[in-house]
């Protein structure tokens, strides 16, 4: 595992600075005369705050930034292991170590943003992208299940705790019953992929601690149709 060694902290770095670049506090500024949009609403530096406290062209262009940040970091991960591999005679497999520790280093880097502070977001949309380019089984499954909870309560931090505890669940069963029995994965590469997904839905979680609070006496806002317009 030594040739991984290097690329492996090259991919978890570049994962990492490219996470830390918080589109919300970037076009908040941009587009609400300089506020820093963790003064402003809920306080947190994501997509939905800036919807509420900004508008929806921030929102959108938040949307799009954070989530191609996550795929972005996980393709480059994929890219570098991929020739790693190939030059040194691994199976092309064993890429999957790199770009699940690149997806947990671009979330560390959205939630602690080098660039920001170290206070950032809670990671949601980086996620998302993450296991989109990771497997896009899990991503159409924990998706399912983000909507579904959304509809039916209209509180996008309540839709992604459920998919957050849903994401590690949906990684199990489509790695042992689609890839494990089919021999094209290893007991190792599923376990680790399990654990990851663990680590990075437990870590979404528990940045959502004030939100959990806010449900339990329910105080959290949902997400309507006269949410503030971008003027």
């Amino acid at each position: 595992m030594i040739p991984f060694l290097l690329p492996g902290l090259v991919s978890a770095v570049i994962a990492y600075l490219l996470g830390s670049i918080s589109f919300s506090i970037i076009f908040t500024r941009l587009l609400a005369n300089h506020q820093d949009i963790r003064t402003m609403g809920s306080g947190n530096a994501g997509m939905t705050n800036v919807l509420r406290s900004v508008g929806k062209l921030a929102a959108f262009l938040t949307f799009i930034c954070d989530f191609a940040k996550g795929a972005l970091a996980v393709l480059i991960a994929r890219t570098i292991f991929q020739y790693v591999c190939t030059a040194s005679g691994f199976p092309l497999s064993w890429a999957q170590y790199g770009t699940y520790l690149a997806g947990l280093a671009a979330i560390l880097g959205h939630i602690y943003p080098i660039y920001f502070g170290f206070r950032g977001g809670k990671g949601v949309l980086t996620t998302a992208a993450m296991m989109l380019v990771l497997d896009w089984r899990v991503f159409l499954c924990t998706l399912v299940v983000f909507a579904i909870v959304f509809l039916c309560s209209k509180i996008v931090s309540l839709s992604s705790i459920i998919g957050a505890a849903a994401y590690p669940i949906f990684t199990i069963l489509v790695l042992y019953f689609l890839d494990y029995r089919q021999g094209e994965i290893t007991v190792g590469g599923m376990i680790f992929g399990f654990i990851t997904a663990a680590v990075i839905g437990g870590i979404v979680i528990a940045k959502h601690k004030s939100n959990i609070i806010r449900l339990k006496h329910g105080e959290e806002k949902k997400i309507t149709a006269s949410m503030k317009k971008q003027s």
